[in-house]
C-alpha cells in the first residue's frame, strides 16, 4: 500500500499517499484488482437484489471514535436497520468506515482501509462505502478528489446528516441506546466534545472543535441505560475530562458528575480517562477517596517535563508545579495509580531536555507510562517550528524512555506478589482467563493472567492473588 513520503513535508506526503490510494483505486476500478502472480483479474458486477440492507462500521483511531461509531450503530437500529461492528463474515451491503486523523500513522492506516472497501465496492461486494471521523473531517476535499468512488464524506458532527443518507431519522430520545463495541460489561461514555486548549503538537481542536460539555442529567441517563444492560465498569473520556463544565455550568463540574455517576446502582467500577495538569480540581481526587467505585486510577498525559519543551508545546505548565501537582495527588489518594502519556522528539527538544524527562520519570515512578513520536501536523502551532529531530532518533529517544519505564513497571509489579486483589474477568484465551485490577485499563496497561480449573464468568469480579509479576502483567490464582 501507499507509504508515507519521508523526504517532503507531512503535507505533502499526505498528498502523495492519497494520491497513490487515487492510482490503486482506478486499477481496481478498472480491472477488477491484482490476483496472483500479479494477473489482472476481470471486474465482478454484483446483482441487484431486493434484499434488506446490513451496515457493517469500521472504527479506526481512539474510543472517542468508538463511541461515535456505538451512537451511530444505535441510531441505525432504531430505524430498522441492520447493523454490525467490524464484520468479517462480509455478509452485508454497506460499510460506514470511520477514521483517525491524528498523527501520519492513523492517517495512513485510515486511507488504506479506505482503500480496502472501495476494492470490495469496484468488485461487486459491497453497494455502498461511506466515510466519517476525524481524517474525513480534516482532509475532505482532498479525500473526494482523489477516492471518488467513496458515496460521501462526513464530518465528527455530522450524525443526522449522514443518516439521511440511510432515510433514517436521527432519534434524540435514544441517550444511551448504543451497539456496544467493547464486551458487555465495560463501556465508555464520552462527557464532553472537541477542547479548548492550544497544545502545539495537536491537531484534535481541528478536527473536533471547541469544548461542548454534555449536561449531567443526560451522562447520568446514559449511564444508568448501559448498567440496565449489564455494563459494569465505565470509563469517563473526553479530550479534557478536567475541563467539564466550565462551558454549560461556568465552573469545574467534573466532581460534581462523579458524585451522581457514583451513587447508580450496580456501577461497579467508574474510571478516568485523560485530565489535563493545570489548574486540575484537586476535588475529584477527595471525590475518589470518598467513593468506593472510583477506581484509584488517573490518566493524565503531560508530554513533557523539560520547561523549555513545556513552553514550546504551550502547555500553560512547569516541571515544579506537575510535581507538586503530583506529590498533592498521591498524598490525599495514597496509593492511586497514574498513567501518563509523553511525547518523543518535539522540534527543538535536546539531548538535555530528554536526560530531564528520564530525570523526572525515575523520580516520580509513574505506574503506567506510554510515549509517541512526535508527528508535524499541518496547520497545528507546531507546525510553524522546524521538525528538526529526525525520525529514526525520534523512535530511539521514545525507545530510551520506555526501556526506562519498563524497569519502574517490572519493580512496581513485583510488589503486587503475594497479594490478593479485586480482578475483572474480561476474556478467556489459550486455557487462560484474562483479567484487570482497578489499576488497569482496557488494552493499554496490565492484565492479569488466571489459571482456573473452576470456571470464571466472563464480566464478573473474583479475587485474585498475584503468584508471579513481569514486566506488564500479572500471573495470579483464584484466592480461596
Amino acid at each position: 500500500m501507499a507509504q508515507r513520503c519521508s523526504d517532503c513535508t507531512f503535507a505533502t506526503a499526505f498528498q502523495a499517499l492519497i494520491s497513490v490510494a487515487a492510482v490503486a483505486v482506478s486499477a481496481v476500478l478498472f480491472y477488477g484488482g491484482i490476483g496472483q502472480a500479479g494477473n489482472i483479474q476481470p471486474k465482478i458486477l454484483k446483482a441487484k437484489t431486493l434484499k434488506k440492507d446490513k451496515v457493517n462500521i469500521i472504527t479506526l483511531g481512539c474510543s472517542k471514535n468508538l463511541v461515535d461509531s456505538e451512537v451511530l450503530s444505535g441510531q441505525l437500529l432504531a430505524n430498522d436497520i441492520h447493523t454490525v461492528h467490524e464484520n468479517q463474515r462480509l455478509d452485508h451491503n454497506i460499510v460506514v468506515v470511520n477514521t483517525c486523523g491524528f498523527i501520519d500513522k492513523a492517517k495512513e492506516e485510515s486511507v488504506n482501509t479506505i482503500l480496502e472497501q472501495v476494492a470490495l465496492k469496484q468488485q461487486g461486494k459491497l453497494d455502498k462505502v461511506y466515510v466519517t471521523g476525524c481524517l474525513s473531517e480534516r482532509y475532505r476535499q482532498d479525500l473526494a478528489l482523489e477516492i471518488p468512488e467513496v458515496d460521501a464524506w462526513f464530518g465528527t458532527l455530522e450524525l443526522p446528516l449522514m443518516l439521511q443518507q440511510f432515510n433514517a431519522d436521527y432519534k434524540k430520545d435514544l441517550i444511551g441506546e448504543r451497539l456496544l463495541g467493547t464486551p458487555s460489561h465495560y463501556a465508555y461514555l464520552k462527557i464532553s466534545e472537541g477542547c479548548n486548549r492550544t497544545c502545539a503538537f495537536c491537531a484534535i481542536p481541528l478536527m473536533r472543535g471547541g469544548h461542548i460539555s454534555k449536561s449531567i442529567e443526560e451522562i447520568v441517563a446514559e449511564a444508568k441505560a448501559l448498567v440496565r444492560r449489564g455494563v459494569k465498569e465505565i470509563m469517563l473520556i473526553a479530550q479534557e475530562l478536567t475541563y467539564y463544565g466550565l462551558d454549560i455550568y461556568k465552573r469545574r463540574s467534573l466532581a460534581d458528575l462523579l458524585r451522581h455517576l457514583s451513587d447508580i446502582e450496580g456501577l461497579h467500577w467508574i474510571r478516568l480517562h485523560y485530565a489535563y495538569p493545570a489548574k486540575f480540581p484537586l476535588e475529584i481526587i477527595d471525590v475518589m477517596r470518598e467513593r468506593p467505585n472510583i477506581c484509584n486510577y488517573l490518566d493524565m498525559p503531560l508530554q513533557h517535563a523539560s520547561d523549555a519543551m513545556l513552553k514550546a508545546m504551550r502547555r500553560n505548565i512547569t516541571r515544579h508545579e506537575m510535581e507538586d501537582l503530583i506529590g498533592e495527588i498521591r498524598s490525599r489518594l495514597p496509593g492511586i495509580c497514574l498513567r501518563t502519556t509523553l511525547i518523543a522528539g518535539f522540534p527543538g527538544e535536546s539531548r538535555n531536555d530528554l536526560e530531564e524527562l528520564k530525570d523526572f520519570l525515575l523520580a516520580q515512578r509513574f505506574d503506567r507510562v506510554g510515549i509517541f513520536s512526535y508527528s508535524h501536523e499541518e496547520n497545528t502551532p507546531g507546525f510553524t517550528l522546524e521538525d528538526d529531530v529526525p525520525a529514526a532518533e525520534k523512535a530511539n529517544r521514545a525507545q530510551e524512555i520506555m526501556e526506562l519505564q519498563q524497569d519502574i513497571s517490572y519493580q512496581k509489579n513485583q510488589e503486587k506478589v503475594g497479594k490478593t486483589f479485586e480482578v475483572l474477568i474480561d476474556k478467556k484465551e489459550a486455557g487462560r482467563y484474562i483479567g484487570r485490577t482497578e489499576f488497569d485499563s482496557v488494552e493499554v496497561d496490565n492484565e492479569v493472567l488466571i489459571q482456573s480449573v473452576k470456571t470464571l464468568p466472563i464480566g464478573e469480579f473474583v479475587q485474585a492473588r498475584i503468584t508471579k509479576a513481569f514486566d506488564y502483567d500479572l500471573e495470579a490464582v483464584v484466592a480461596e
